[in-house]
């Protein structure tokens, strides 16, 4: 019934793969909660930057506060709640990244507790690696609550059941012919990646040397190569810059960054070997918006995994999803 996107980028994006008949509204923090339609579940996702052990990291560095002192991004979690005050949801669904509980040693997550407490829910939350649904190590925190006590617990959340976990080749271009070309990520009659995604030799030895010099001072900084059967580091915003989290090894040739659509698939919003998704933003969007968002698979386990207590309240047609709300860190929103 709603959906809130400051950032035209994404909304474009959204707007090309959803159709869209209610409002999408921009900047939350300056929407009045009576603006927004009532609805049963409110799904939310505030910046994770602050939060994020790079980000706390980085600030840190550049004497820059985070967490909630951090004005600008840190403080959209108290927009969240003040929605959740105003409208009542049956049920809200928070993301954010694994640090978030620890943050300035928990203070910042008890803080959280307190106000979702403060405000009648009751709630659990569980950190789950997407690992077991993608081909990439993603620990994310979801913060599952519900405006009744129906007992809600993640004890009995379910990964799923499989022999083997996810690889990185299960998402990667065949270059065989199999695909069809889709310029310009593949090119030719056998759809071979562009070489615009191989790294020049200047880029290749710069990260090189960079990461031989923080080995070299004890510091934990280096590339990410991975080859068929790895399994990726975490996808971040930063990707666009020289994809140094998430190289494909590549025989003869200098690593590579994965493409945009590789991206979707590892994200789970195009299944392996899929191209449905519409990407209509340039790669360097596309890479923000990727690593941003969350893993598909992963909430729409946790997602089903919720049903399960509603269903006990209401019935599935008479639930008003807002899947919207999606703050996530400029993140692709779906529903």
């Amino acid at each position: 019934v709603f959906t809130s996107e400051w950032d035209k980028y994404s909304r474009q994006t959204y707007l090309a793969n959803f159709e869209c008949d209610h409002e999408i509204g921009g900047d939350i923090t300056k929407i009045d909660a009576r603006d927004i339609p009532s609805h049963d579940i409110l799904v939310a996702g505030f910046p994770c930057q602050p939060f994020s052990i790079a980000g706390v990291s980085k600030k840190n560095a550049l004497g820059k506060p985070h967490g909630f002192a951090d004005k600008t991004q840190g403080t959209l979690f108290f927009d969240v709640a003040r929605i959740i005050e105003y409208h009542r949801p049956k049920a809200i669904l928070l993301e954010n990244v694994k640090n978030l509980e620890r943050h300035d040693k928990g203070k910042t997550f008890g803080i959280i507790r307190e106000t979702l407490g403060e405000l009648g829910y009751f709630f659990d939350w569980k950190i789950i690696d997407a690992g077991y649904w993608v081909p990439q190590h993603r620990e994310r925190i979801f913060i599952a609550g519900f405006r009744e006590d129906c007992g809600f617990s993640f004890d009995r959340f379910d990964l799923p059941a499989c022999n083997e976990r996810p690889v990185i080749e299960n998402i990667l271009h065949s270059e065989n012919g199999i695909e069809e070309q889709e310029p310009p990520y593949t090119i030719g009659p056998l759809a071979k990646i562009s070489d615009r995604y191989t790294l020049s030799d200047h880029l290749w030895q710069y990260l090189q040397q960079y990461a031989e010099k923080h080995r070299a001072r004890g510091n934990g900084f280096g590339f990410g190569l991975v080859g068929p059967h790895d399994v990726a580091r975490t996808l971040s915003a930063r990707y666009y810059k020289d994809g140094s989290e998430i190289l494909v090894k590549q025989d003869g040739k200098n690593p590579r960054r994965l493409t945009p659509r590789e991206c979707s698939r590892l994200m789970g919003f195009d299944s392996p070997n899929g191209n449905s998704f519409v990407i209509p933003v340039s790669d360097t969007q596309a890479y923000r918006q990727f690593g941003n968002a969350v893993v598909v698979p992963v909430v729409r386990a946790v997602a089903r995994y919720m049903l399960e207590y509603l269903m006990d309240e209401v019935s599935s047609d008479q639930l008003r999803f807002d899947f919207g709300m999606l703050m996530t860190e400029k993140a692709v929103h779906y529903g």
